[in-house]
């Protein structure tokens, strides 16, 4: 890789100037109108965290939530923050099993549903070891 030394204006006087033959400007004055409304880059830490502390990364291994969008390999941002509530995809713990499922709670009865026709749902009993690791907030998935 080339490093380029600047040592003072290349501009030689030609009309065949342009933008790229001046590669460091020292400027004075007023900017320009629109560097007001200029957008920034866009961070995708402050688009999809909201809780950066309760907040982790996972890969998602097997096809359970397929019908969901969610594939073998994609990557899921869960947020231990947030409260599960009907119908969320969820990171749970069942006797030291790690799944993501969708979370379907009635008056009476907990269950774990997969977003398969493969795969049938979790009862969630009394006296299973059971854990919500937190809420799935959005998945990644590589497309190359």
């Amino acid at each position: 890789m080339e490093v380029e030394k600047f040592s003072g204006s290349s501009y030689t006087g030609s009309k065949k100037f342009s933008q790229q033959d001046v590669p460091l400007a020292n400027a004075s004055g007023f900017g320009a109108a629109a560097d007001d409304y200029m957008e920034r880059g866009i961070d995708l830490n402050e688009q999809l965290i909201r809780n950066k502390p309760a907040t982790f990364f996972m890969r998602v291994s097997g096809s359970s939530m397929v019908n969901a969008g969610i594939f073998d390999g994609d990557i899921v941002i869960v947020d231990r923050s947030i409260k599960p509530v009907n119908g969320k995809i969820v990171i749970a713990v069942i006797d030291g099993e790690m799944l993501i499922r969708r979370y379907e709670k009635t008056l009476n009865r907990l269950r774990l549903v997969p977003e398969t026709n493969k795969l049938s749902p979790i009862d969630v009993g009394e006296f299973m070891d059971f854990k919500i690791w937190g809420v799935v907030m959005y998945a990644i998935r590589s497309l190359a």
